[in-house]
Order: C-alpha cells, then structure tokens, then sequence
C-alpha cells in the first residue's frame, strides 16, 4: 500500500474504533494508536473483524463475562485484554 493509502485506511479504523461505549473508546483507540502497527496480517485481519462486532458482544468480551466463539475474535480480543491487564485473562 501507498504512504497516502495507509494514512487513509488508518484514518478509517480509527473512525471504526469510536463507538457507542466509553469503555470501548478507552480499549480500541489505544490499542489501534499504540499496537496496530506491530500486528501480524492476521492479526490486523482479526482486528477489522472484530471492529465488525456489536458494541454489546466486545462489551461482554472485554469485561471478561465471555470469551469468543469464533477463534480469530478470541485471539484479538486476548491481545487487547492483555495490553490492558496481562495477568487477568485466561483463553
């Protein structure tokens, strides 16, 4: 991808990281700023997936209430919780 082309799609996800829930805010625009740009390919790929998901279902996720079903969500949604409290989840 170009320089102006990653500029842009970063742009976009980060306008995807706002949500409807400060809580969400305050876990997926850090994460985008600070760790995005070390992911793997899949690991980005996991990431637009999961920013994909309702607010309601990251919710539960993040809160550590449910661990994903779906393997590619469980292991974005680790990565993030991780960053977050490293000690505190267990997939």
């Amino acid at each position: 991808m170009s320089e102006v082309s990653d500029s842009t799609e970063f742009k976009r996800l980060k306008w995807h990281c706002r949500r409807g829930m400060l809580e969400l805010d305050l876990l997926l625009e850090p994460f985008l700023d600070d760790v995005y740009e070390t992911l793997t390919d899949e690991e980005k790929r996991c990431f637009y997936k999961l920013i994909e998901c309702e607010d309601q279902d990251m919710f539960v996720w993040f809160m550590q209430k449910e661990i994903p079903t779906d393997p590619e969500l469980a292991l974005i949604v680790k990565l993030i919780v991780d960053r977050v409290q490293p000690e505190n989840y267990n997939a």
